[in-house]
């Protein structure tokens, strides 16, 4: 069976004519007219490849009972504390960027910030300590 289809890529849209298998399994044959537009035509389905589980890399865990986990993996966007300082609970300590958004990550106590434990751009996995707090 032959399919004509809009495939919408990085907002430019594209008309393909896509032969796609038939519901008994066979292949349809090929159509006689030629593309719809002078966009790329696929000639045949395409199957996704399978996915594999990336092997997973121990967790750099919080060690320390007043270490501050990262929530999340992603990359350090801004830190907005220093050691020294004191904290609020709920504060804003840093940011985190995953996927193009923004994660804050706020105090989960009051105290004074012993030590930041990363640096701005520094890629950070889900439950590494970020900052150890007194």
């Amino acid at each position: 069976m032959i399919k004509k289809l809009r495939v919408t890529v990085d907002g430019k849209s594209y008309d393909v004519t896509v032969e796609m298998d038939d519901e008994a399994g066979g292949a349809a044959p090929p159509a006689s007219s030629g593309p719809v537009s002078s966009a790329p035509v696929a000639s045949a389905p395409l199957t996704p490849a399978p996915l594999v589980a990336a092997p997973s890399a121990p967790a750099a865990g919080a060690s320390g009972p007043g270490d501050v986990p990262s929530p999340l993996s992603g990359r350090v966007a801004a830190i907005n504390v220093q050691a020294g300082q004191q904290v609020a609970e709920g504060e804003h300590l840093l940011t985190l960027e995953a996927m193009k958004m923004n994660t804050f990550v706020m105090a989960p106590r009051a105290g004074k910030v012993q030590e930041v434990k990363v640096a701005v751009g520094a890629v950070v996995q889900e439950g590494q300590a970020l900052v150890t707090l007194e």
